[in-house]
């Protein structure tokens, strides 16, 4: 009975170790077939590569990046390292180099340029609290100044609530001198430039003469259009917003007004009595004038007789 136990054990324990080498055979060989070193057939920028690790070396300028695919690694040929990594260089190979674990990226081991969550950076080193006179900056990642420079107040590490003398704020930050398309105004922060705007021309109006439209040949037309906008300060100007230019109709006669009429007829009929007044004296002036100087010479007349008169009568005297 022993015997027999002992021929049992003895068959099933020869059945596993034959078991186990054709499983370790049989493992062997595809290891074998799978870590094959191979320069054909490589992909993504490998010059050596195996199926089972991928790249082995890779073409020059590139890295060559070791990533974990469960129990092994996976070889990749890169042109820059990940976030993580930073990159070395040598005669023989370029390789990505895993950064300290508190930087997200780094130029090498011992500085980095860009920290994980919960830490700041500071001269190249990841912290998580800042050194006296520095603050954290959220945004930054940073240790920075505890207010920017050029800030007189500030809300946040970032964010300014007013400037120094001769600086202007605009959103948070503070300006020597104001960008594009902004402007200082009277509480020093820089505002946006406002620039003219205008409409649309109006029609030319009809052609006029001293508010009237007839009664003469040139003329003058006009057109008009509105600010829409007033410019700021330094913004643009606005253009003209009328125009006028010469235009010619064809002659014709005002009609006046009914009420017009009468009053020019009583206003001619006056005129005219005025003058037939002024002519009437003017003649009587005339006559008057006649009777004078007719008065006159007959004046000179019997002066003139008497005189030769009286020559002759001397005359005859002697």
């Amino acid at each position: 009975m022993q015997l027999q136990l002992i021929s049992i054990v003895l068959i099933l324990h020869c059945m596993e170790y034959t078991n186990c080498q054709q499983h370790h055979g049989s493992r062997h060989r595809l290891h074998k077939q799978g870590s094959g070193v191979s320069t054909q057939g490589c992909q993504g920028g490998c010059q050596t590569c195996s199926v089972y690790n991928g790249c082995l070396t890779c073409k020059p300028k590139l890295f060559i990046h070791l990533e974990r695919d469960g129990m092994r690694q996976i070889g990749v040929c890169l042109a820059s390292c990940p976030n993580g990594f930073y990159g070395t260089r040598s005669p023989d190979r370029n390789d990505c180099i895993k950064c300290g674990s508190e930087c997200d990226s780094c130029f090498n081991r011992n500085f980095c340029l860009r920290c994980r969550a919960g830490s700041y950076l500071h001269k190249g080193k990841c912290m998580e609290s800042c050194p006296d006179g520095l603050v954290p900056s959220d945004t930054k990642k940073e240790c920075v100044p505890a207010c920017p420079v050029d800030c007189d107040s500030c809300q946040t590490s970032d964010t300014c609530t007013r400037c120094v003398p001769g600086h202007y704020l605009l959103h948070g930050q503070c300006h020597h001198i104001c960008p594009d398309e902004f402007e200082p105004n009277d509480s020093m922060e820089c505002v946006p430039t406002v620039h003219c705007e205008v409409g649309e021309w109006s029609e030319w109006s009809p052609c006029s003469r001293l508010g009237k439209t007839c009664g003469f040949k040139r003329g003058e037309e006009t057109r008009t259009r509105k600010v829409l906008q007033n410019p700021s300060p330094m913004g643009s100007p606005c253009p003209q917003t009328s125009e006028k230019r010469d235009c010619f109709v064809r002659r014709r006669r005002c009609k006046p007004a009914k009420g017009q009429r009468r009053g020019e007829k009583k206003k001619r009929f006056n005129l005219q009595e005025k003058e037939n007044g002024e002519a009437r004296r003017e003649r009587k002036r005339e006559r008057e004038k006649e009777m004078i100087d007719r008065e006159d010479s007959e004046s000179r007349n019997k002066t003139e007789h008497r005189r030769r008169r009286d020559q002759s009568r001397d005359a005859g005297t002697v």
